[in-house]
């Protein structure tokens, strides 16, 4: 599958009708000549601009290669976990989003969105192991002859953890799939056979670094 790279804006479209409002704030305080106004505005823009940030990722990578589906540091790799919801019988990698990485999700491989789960849960600090209970969706994928779970999980400050696949959806590998305001983590759980090729502390981009490489074979590019 290939993507179709359009013009577009560098930042998730969630913040594109507060950003008009700054703007449009900070265009009236310049207008009536009221610096704090305008200058506050700017400097809010900016902050909105910053956290909400989505560049464009591009990435030649072997067809058995899985990305990472998210910016952040590896700070967990379990050999064989259990998916609560789906087929994945293989590792977990768990990937923790400070403040200041990327939050934009992105599909580890191309696939068939099998289903999508949304579970309501707390707000934990996202590097704790009980933050497993927190707000979450489960983004349930179906890769060639394999399945993996994409999980997205809210933390102490992100309060919105925004799903754009839903079940039917085709998914490139790198394709944006969701967005998570603030610190957060991800997780993804892989096909049994799975050879992962990080380790924990390392960081990752989502779309480029490669997690892992699919079982040798029922491979799908």
């Amino acid at each position: 599958m290939k993507r179709k790279h359009a013009a577009r804006l560098p930042f998730d479209r969630s913040a594109r009708a507060p950003a008009a409002i700054l703007f449009g704030t900070a265009a009236a305080g310049w207008f009536i000549s009221w610096a704090p106004l305008w200058i506050a505005a700017i400097i809010l823009l900016a902050v909105l601009t910053f956290f909400s940030r989505d560049p464009e990722r591009f990435m030649v990578a072997p067809p058995d290669a899985i990305l990472s589906p998210a910016d952040g540091r590896v700070i967990e790799i379990r050999e064989r976990a259990a998916s609560e919801f789906g087929a994945s019988e293989g590792p977990c990698i768990s990937i923790f989003l400070s403040l200041f990485d990327v939050h934009v999700n992105r599909a580890p491989y191309a696939g068939v969105v099998e289903a999508v789960v949304y579970r309501p849960g707390g707000h934990r600090d996202a590097r704790r192991s009980d933050s497993t209970a927190n707000e979450s969706n489960w983004i349930l994928l179906r890769c060639g002859a394999y399945h993996m779970t994409v999980r997205q999980i809210a933390g102490r400050f992100a309060r919105r953890v925004i799903c754009r696949v839903s079940k039917g959806s085709v998914v490139d590998r790198g394709g944006r799939v969701g967005f998570i305001r603030l610190g957060s983590r991800v997780e993804l759980y892989l096909p049994a056979g799975s050879a992962v090729v990080v380790r924990p502390g390392q960081h990752v981009r989502g779309g480029n670094s490669i997690l892992a490489h699919m079982p040798k074979t029922g491979v799908r590019p």
